[in-house]
């Protein structure tokens, strides 16, 4: 068994793959180059003591026998044992080919399967917030607020799309405005700072509604971001409403960071289900105004399109591209693939 750095090597169909998250698992199975993928109801990680266990579970439900697997897990894919954030999952693919009989193993980070994405989704799966068009070839930037703020950036080279993983959430998040000063003080740090995880996730959204209620001396109502967001949506409770304005124009200066960097002519892509849940936040306004507020680039910005992704599976939609045909996706597959010979 050795590892493989060839990109363009085909994957043996049938293919599993699989995203999986520090709370939820989702699996499908690619018969072949055209058919779309077979999905699994998602798996709750907690249901199950090990990856292998919930495997098994997936495969009881199906007399397809894959010979290949791509997952996508969330933590950094090095090493034959790799551990999961936010989840007590140990992926060990040498085992699993053992296991189930698998000859291929090819391990993603969870933000390489989202960026893979945005090239294999529709129109139909995007809601557009603003800019001009999206060009064909365009450098694009994936973030998704969810349990931690994940980003990577996709980019087109030789005619390969490029998925750049890395850990752009934990950029610092700084104060701009007067109001931002009197907030900023109040958020709950990490090594004596503020990036911008600390504010654009759940726990994040939870630490931003707090420290504005200790900021003008109000007591804190809300416990969970789901009462936050709900609270902040219809406009009832101000401090939530204040929560999610300032929750939107943070993403929004975060975003068009991210687009300034990877200079995303091909969108910059929200994904996840909280950026899904406030569609009508983002669609408000500050979220755009914040995004083109990048003097002297204001008009560059304002040409930059801004996607949110609705698909509830898109990494899954990413997997399946580039388990179907691996050559169209310049992924670097050293010390991340294992195969049987």
């Amino acid at each position: 068994m050795a590892y493989s750095t060839d990109h363009d090597s085909v994957l043996d169909f049938p293919i599993l793959i699989g995203d999986i998250g520090g709370t939820n698992a989702r699996f499908a199975i690619v018969v072949d180059s055209y058919a779309e993928p077979r999905e699994f109801p998602v798996v709750q990680t907690a249901d199950h003591e090990t990856i292998d266990d919930a495997i098994q579970s997936i495969l009881d439900q199906t007399s397809l026998l894959p010979r290949s697997a791509v997952l996508a897990v969330a933590g950094p894919p090095d090493g034959d044992e790799i551990d999961l954030t936010n989840c007590d999952w140990v992926v060990r693919p040498q085992r699993m080919m053992e296991i189930f009989g698998l000859r291929d193993i090819v391990v993603l980070n969870d933000f390489e399967a989202q960026a893979l994405a945005v090239v294999a989704l529709g129109e139909e799966h995007l809601e557009k917030i603003g800019g001009g068009e999206a060009e064909t070839t365009g450098s694009r930037v994936v973030l998704g607020p969810g349990t931690g703020l994940g980003v990577a950036g996709l980019v087109h080279a030789r005619r390969t799309w490029v998925p750049v993983p890395g850990e752009g959430g934990h950029m610092d998040l700084g104060p701009r405005t007067p109001r931002d000063c009197e907030i900023f003080p109040h958020l709950e740090k990490i090594g004596g700072r503020v990036s911008a995880e600390q504010v654009l996730c759940g726990r994040g959204l939870v630490n931003l509604y707090r420290a504005i209620a200790t900021a003008d001396g109000k007591d804190a109502v809300f416990r969970t971001p789901e009462e936050i967001t709900t609270a902040g949506l219809s406009r009832g409770e101000p401090i939530a409403v204040e929560a999610l304005d300032l929750f939107v124009t943070y993403l929004g200066r975060i975003a068009g960071d991210l687009g300034l960097v990877f200079m995303s002519r091909g969108g910059v892509f929200l994904t996840g289900g909280i950026a899904q849940k406030i569609v009508p936040a983002l669609k408000s306004g500050s979220f755009r105004a914040a995004f083109e507020d990048k003097a002297p680039h204001n008009d560059l910005m304002a040409t930059l399109p801004v996607f949110v992704i609705t698909h509830p599976l898109a990494a899954l939609t990413g997997l399946a591209a580039y388990a179907r045909t691996p050559a169209r996706f310049g992924v670097e597959t050293a010390g991340r693939r294992w195969r049987m010979h």
